[in-house]
């Protein structure tokens, strides 16, 4: 797993005894917060000091939480998580568009915030983590290997890239020219048939003859499919 330490979470409330609770909270967890009672100074200390998750009320006196949200997720990679007191469709609709990553309606659960920041930074920040467990894979970025069925895969440098991608955002389709970008990087000249090599490949480690695990959608892309 991570450590809090190195995660640092902005928190942006008008609310103080909201703000205080759960600047309290995550910081008696190990995590760096900073924290804003409005928008415009949210948005200054994103671009300061460039957090890697933040927490925003959506109704907030100037500009707000569905504003800062569209500001910050300019400043860089940044895991949003918009509060609000309603459960009202349309606002879901409109933080998730405007590129919220999650939603949360007010009164919440403390303990349901901490596994959702959990999940963000699995998604978002997986080079945060030692190891990352998801269904029967355990992938260890700072050893550089993919263990499925507690089994040690020997993967190549790109296979193992490939992987760890497609496991991260399982349950996603990921258009070959996606994998591509984010593997092989955006100035990759080469054919985008050089996935399908690299995915047949993985898939006979994995022993998945019938595609069980690595799902081909056709026309659209791959997707990993856990058990």
């Amino acid at each position: 797993m991570y450590q809090p330490q190195d995660v640092t979470v902005l928190i942006v409330d008008d609310e103080t005894n909201i703000l205080q609770f759960l600047e309290l909270g995550l910081q008696n967890e190990g995590y760096q917060v900073l924290t804003a009672e409005d928008g415009i100074t949210a948005v200054n200390i994103a671009m300061e000091h460039h957090p890697h998750i933040a927490i925003l009320d959506v109704m907030m006196p100037g500009i707000d939480g569905f504003e800062v949200c569209r500001m910050i997720k300019k400043v860089g990679n940044v895991a949003v998580i918009m509060l609000t007191a309603k459960d009202e469709v349309e606002d879901r609709v409109k933080g998730l568009t405007l590129g919220a990553d999650d939603y949360m309606v007010k009164p919440f659960s403390f303990q349901e915030l901490l596994a959702r920041i959990q999940a963000r930074i699995r998604n978002q920040f997986p080079q945060l983590m030692s190891e990352v467990l998801v269904g029967p894979f355990r992938i260890d970025d700072r050893r550089k290997e993919i263990s499925f069925k507690n089994e040690v895969l020997a993967l190549s440098t790109t296979e193992y890239e490939l992987l760890k991608y497609m496991v991260i955002n399982q349950g996603l389709v990921l258009s070959k020219s996606v994998i591509l970008d984010q593997v092989w990087g955006y100035d990759f000249g080469g054919q985008d048939n050089i996935v399908e090599v690299y995915v047949r490949s993985i898939r006979e480690k994995l022993s998945d003859r019938n595609h069980q695990l690595i799902r081909t959608i056709r026309g659209s892309g791959y997707r990993v499919d856990l058990p």
